[in-house]
């Protein structure tokens, strides 16, 4: 239960109302991430175009490899409900759920490219301790991978959002699957 008032579907009038039906029209459904700022509409049009651009945007990022970001940064903050959601769209990439409770556990067993394995250690070094030591080198090393600067821009710009969504639902306390293991399959 979240920690702040909310609107449900039901309840929403005017501006919330029309937000909650494009929401539904265009994602199939209306999240409770979405739910959690409904206090705020013009604020969840500019969060969803912000995660839209992000995550859907032209980029040197795979898709996969964006989705990979966000699990690893919502692991480090302990986000189950940004975990579930973000490893079932990265599965959807993967289709394999042995290497996906790989990953969950441990990206470094996961049978990740070089490239990978450096966009997880950077997401979770920038989400751990954000003045890490390295970061140039680490920089570096991701570019020496076949990235360039644009990617690296994008990675940090998830990087990032993903933070700030993490804080956002574990702060607020937005509903997620508490069940052991938070429902996953390790197979």
């Amino acid at each position: 239960m979240a920690y702040i008032e909310t609107v449900d579907y039901e309840d929403a009038k005017g501006k919330l109302k029309e937000v909650y039906d494009h929401l539904i029209k265009t994602r199939g459904k209306l999240a409770e991430l979405h739910k959690i700022q409904s206090l705020d509409p013009e604020g969840v049009i500019r969060h969803m175009d912000l995660y839209v651009h992000l995550m859907y945007g032209k980029s040197p990022l795979k898709r996969e490899q964006r989705e990979m970001i966000g699990v690893v940064v919502s692991i480090c903050n302990s986000c189950m409900y940004c975990v579930k959601h973000h490893s079932e769209a990265l599965n959807h990439f993967w289709k394999d759920s042995k290497r996906l409770g790989l990953f969950l556990r441990d990206y470094t067993k996961a049978g990740l490219s070089d490239q990978d394995l450096l966009l997880c250690l950077l997401s979770e070094q920038l989400t751990i301790k954000p003045a890490f030591s390295g970061k140039e080198e680490l920089i570096r090393r991701i570019k020496d991978n076949g990235l360039d600067d644009r990617a690296v821009l994008d990675a940090h710009m998830i990087i990032s959002y993903f933070n700030f969504v993490n804080r956002l639902v574990v702060g607020l306390g937005v509903d997620g699957d508490t069940s052991e293991n938070g429902g996953y399959q390790y197979d």
